[in-house]
């Protein structure tokens, strides 16, 4: 040994000559074992002496395995390795950290899925060993989540997005595989990596977050959480929602993103009620504007198209939304309407209240009904156009509402509508639609608002029962007014001419209410409640009134709808080509014609008389009384429908009215159309011929007495006085004799009793009477009695050869009376309210002494037989008892 060095035996002997069991640890993925390399030769070491072996080692304890020692090119690689693993994965202490195999378990199995080029995706093979890893052992899922998300955000402040994508895939197939009671574990470190995705400015990392938060929202979880909140998500997606990039694909494609995210956050909260109240006005007033700005875009050419999403996300948000939720809901609808100034036009307000009413729950649609009248409240001192744009969405809205009732408060609906139809005739007659006179409307702009207020109040009738239709009908009627009977409703400012147009315009809307009524009887639908004062305005002087009038009856009593196949421009001559549905009289139609045709006969025999009916007016007659000899079927209603023609065409041909030579000629023609319809509906062949015989001379001699004539736009009328023929006039006698011998004889006798309407006190109802005229009328009875001149006339015997002379005498100078009645209705009309007031004083003192002069000729005792009058005795209402006789 002495001289010499003792022989070392080279590595791979070392290596070679340990157990077998001793194995080097194996190294990470992505790292290769570098050759190994050739050492130098060295003197050999010396061999250890007989009888000493190596100490062995612990129980448990073993050699790594062979490393290679770097060459020197791959040294300085190997070392930035080195250095890296030691920061990234922080070592606690000592050096055990920086050895990759001394790491836990599940960090080896995260650090596996991630490939050493980020291009080749997520390692599946290692993907399932971790995800059986987590579903083995599922306390270790918080600790899962958690280093995933610090390896995400490690990535991500390296800017290597491929890793990014890789874990973030990883974290979703972790929640999809762990969704039961589990899932609570990795929440919040996804909701958090979420976050942080959505704070950076990568456009393709909030498209990236957003579908990972899709997919979570898909997630039915079985375990409520009680700590989670979203409000970062509703203000980060409505945010996206609003996105201006640049790029028209690019802020097309977060817009999209937002607001499928929205759609998620709905999804995860809505039917939680340990979640956040997504219903919250907070929450609303961020999420229906985001909506409703990408609903204008109309770019429906794709799916992926904000305007689709929206609409998608829209309806599926309402349509979860319960009862107590829907005001929260609509309210920022109204509100981005309204600061946006989309109601005008029809456009985008209807389209969204539509999606609104097919979307939620038929049952709460009166909600929506009731959100808009309040805001068409709340906007009464709007431009009209405002105003109009919600009314037609209120119409809209009725023909969508579905259940047969606007809700609880039918007649408040109604009552709204007629309110603003009255506040818009006094801003169409002030010019201004404010109190302060700054701004001002225009009469075009208000008859569009009033024209949109009628037509929806027409479509909320449609929407009611029958029942309800004829309450609304009554509640309308109710609403207009009438002088004596019902409130004005115009302010004080509009006078008569504000009073006559709410009459126009509310009974244009009972025409619509009417128009859409169905009945099975007219006793109900024309109650007396309704059938006067409907027929009280035949009395006024506006045309339009009368006309309306007149439709109203049509539509009502019209319930085979009839009225639309007649033709009343010309004599109709084939009445099999008109198809009329004909149908007998029930009980209850029998008992309206006892009740309510003569009243009836006699308000169409007064709009005759008026002269400022127009060709309107006598065709709307000619169907009324084709329409009541339809649906009135029997030989009473036709015999006194044929009366009234005659009396009509009386009328006509008399020089006493003061009737213009087209009145004359349209009340004509109104004769010649009905009639020639009656003889063909049902009365017997005879009366048939004598009406064509008529008709037939008239288009000869004298067409101007036809409706084809008369009702032309340039009618050529005789401009002397009318003169008619006999020939060319309908005979009562030849009619009468006509219907003899045939089911009408019963009748037919009364065709000899001429019909006379009885005249009442209803012309105070006209507008051209005053209550003041009334009472003048009332008054100057006997106008020849003057204050001056007053003269107490003697007693004298009344009997009744003395009430028969005053009869006679009265009935040869009515002529007389009429013209000094005339007379002191014109003199009320015009003198000075303080001559009226002096007048009628003067006249209560004379009628005060011919009251007393009747009471005692009352009282009077009649005369002895024997010429002697006995001793006048006291009147019981003058004598005197003694006090004790009084109880």
């Amino acid at each position: 040994m002495s001289g010499t060095l003792p022989r070392f035996p080279s590595m791979p002997t070392i290596f070679n000559s340990l157990p077998r069991a001793i194995n080097p640890p194996s190294l990470p993925r992505g790292i290769t074992m570098p050759s190994m390399p050739t050492l130098p030769s060295m003197p050999s070491l010396p061999t250890m002496p007989r009888g000493m072996n190596l100490p062995s080692l612990p129980r448990g304890v073993s050699l790594p395995r062979c490393i290679a020692v770097s060459t020197v090119s791959q040294a300085p690689r190997r070392l930035l390795q080195d250095c890296c693993s030691v920061l990234d994965h922080q070592a606690p202490g000592g050096l055990c950290g920086c050895c990759w195999a001394l790491r836990p378990r599940y960090k080896r199995l995260v650090d596996n899925i991630f490939p050493e080029d980020p291009e080749e995706g997520l390692v599946k093979a290692n993907m399932e060993k971790l995800t059986f890893f987590a579903l083995s052992a599922p306390e270790k899922l918080d600790r899962i989540a958690a280093y995933l998300s610090e390896r995400l955000t490690r990535e991500l402040n390296r800017h290597r997005y491929g890793y990014v994508c890789i874990a973030m895939e990883a974290m979703e197939q972790l929640l999809l595989a762990c969704h039961c009671q589990s899932i609570n574990l990795l929440v919040e470190s996804f909701l958090s990596t979420l976050r942080l995705l959505l704070e950076a400015d990568k456009p393709h990392l909030h498209i990236l977050a957003t579908n990972s938060f899709v997919k979570f929202a898909n997630i039915e979880e079985d375990t409520p959480s009680y700590h989670r909140s979203y409000d970062f998500f509703v203000s980060r997606f409505s945010e996206m929602c609003h996105s201006d990039h640049h790029d028209t694909d690019v802020q097309n494609k977060i817009r999209v993103s937002g607001i499928r995210g929205l759609q998620g956050v709905v999804r995860k909260t809505v039917d939680d009620e340990l979640q956040v109240n997504i219903w919250e006005p907070r929450h609303m007033e961020q999420i229906v504007p985001a909506l409703l700005v990408n609903l204008q875009q109309h770019t429906h050419d794709s799916s992926e198209s904000p305007a689709e999403q929206t609409e998608v996300c829209f309806r599926e948000l309402l349509g979860r939304a319960a009862y107590g939720h829907i005001n929260n809901a609509i309210r920022p609808v109204l509100i981005h309407l309204d600061s946006h100034g989309l109601w005008k036009g029809r456009g985008f307000a209807v389209q969204c209240f539509k999606i609104i009413m097919f979307s939620i729950q038929s049952q709460h649609s009166h909600l929506v009904i009731q959100q808009l009248l309040g805001h068409l409240d709340a906007n009464s001192r709007s431009p009209a156009s405002v105003r109009a744009g919600i009314v037609e969405v209120l119409s809209e809205a009725a023909v969508i509402e579905a259940t047969g009732s606007v809700g609880p408060t039918v007649l408040e609906v109604f009552n709204t509508l007629l309110r603003q139809l009255r506040q818009s005739v006094d801003y169409q007659l002030t010019g201004f639609y404010d109190n302060t006179g700054k701004h001002q409307t225009t009469s075009t702009e208000e008859k569009t608002l009033q024209d949109a207020v009628i037509k929806t109040i027409g479509s909320f009738a449609n929407t009611l029962p029958i029942y309800q239709r004829s309450e609304v009908m009554l509640f309308i009627m109710g609403k207009i007014p009438v002088p004596g009977i019902y409130p004005v409703l115009g302010s004080p400012n509009a006078g008569f001419e504000g009073s006559r147009m709410i009459q126009v315009m509310l009974l244009k809307s009972l025409l619509q209410v009417s128009e859409s009524y169905e009945s099975h009887n007219l006793l109900t639908a024309l109650p007396s409640s309704f059938l006067e004062p409907l027929l009280s305005f035949t009395l006024m002087e506006d045309p339009e009134i009368r006309l309306l009038v007149l439709s109203i009856l049509t539509s009502l009593i019209d319930r085979q709808q009839n009225a639309t196949r007649l033709d009343t421009s010309r004599v109709m001559c084939d009445v099999s080509m008109l198809e009329l549905k004909e149908d007998r009289c029930c009980r209850q139609d029998n008992l309206f014609i006892r009740k309510h045709a003569q009243h009836l006969y006699r308000h169409v025999y007064l709009t005759c008389k008026e002269e400022s009916s127009g060709r309107g007016h006598y065709q709307a007659l000619i169907t009324l009384l084709a329409v009541l000899s339809v649906e009135l079927a029997n030989e009473e209603v036709w015999v006194d429908l044929i009366r009234l023609v005659l009396a009509l065409q009386e009328l006509a041909s008399s020089n006493h009215e003061s009737l213009s030579v087209f009145n004359r000629c349209g009340v004509h023609a109104v004769c010649a159309a009905f009639l020639n319809l009656l003889a063909l509906l049902g009365p017997p062949p005879p009366l048939h011929l004598h009406v064509t015989q008529v008709i037939e001379s008239r288009r000869k001699n004298t067409p101007h007495l036809l409706p084809e004539e008369v009702f032309r736009d340039t009618p050529s009328l005789p401009k002397d006085e009318l003169q008619v023929d006999e020939a060319c006039l309908f005979d009562q006698s030849k009619m009468c004799e006509a219907l003899t011998g045939s089911s009408y004889s019963a009748h037919a006798d009364r065709l000899n009793t001429p019909y006379t309407p009885q005249l009442t006190d209803e012309d105070r109802l006209s507008k051209r009477k005053s209550v003041g005229d009334v009472i003048s009328v009332q008054i100057d009875i006997d106008p020849e009695c003057r204050p001056d001149t007053e003269q107490h006339p003697q007693t004298e015997q009344i009997t009744f050869q003395t009430l028969k002379s005053a009869i006679e005498n009265r009935g040869s100078v009515a002529q007389e009376e009429r013209r000094k009645r005339m007379q002191v209705v014109e003199k009320f009309q015009t003198a000075p309210f303080e001559e009226i007031a002096a007048h009628c004083g003067a006249r209560m003192s004379s009628l005060q002494s011919k009251l007393d002069q009747v009471f005692h000729l009352v009282i009077r005792p009649p005369p002895s037989p024997s010429g002697h009058s006995p001793p006048r005795s006291t009147p019981l209402y003058e004598m005197k008892f003694p006090d004790l006789c009084v109880y």
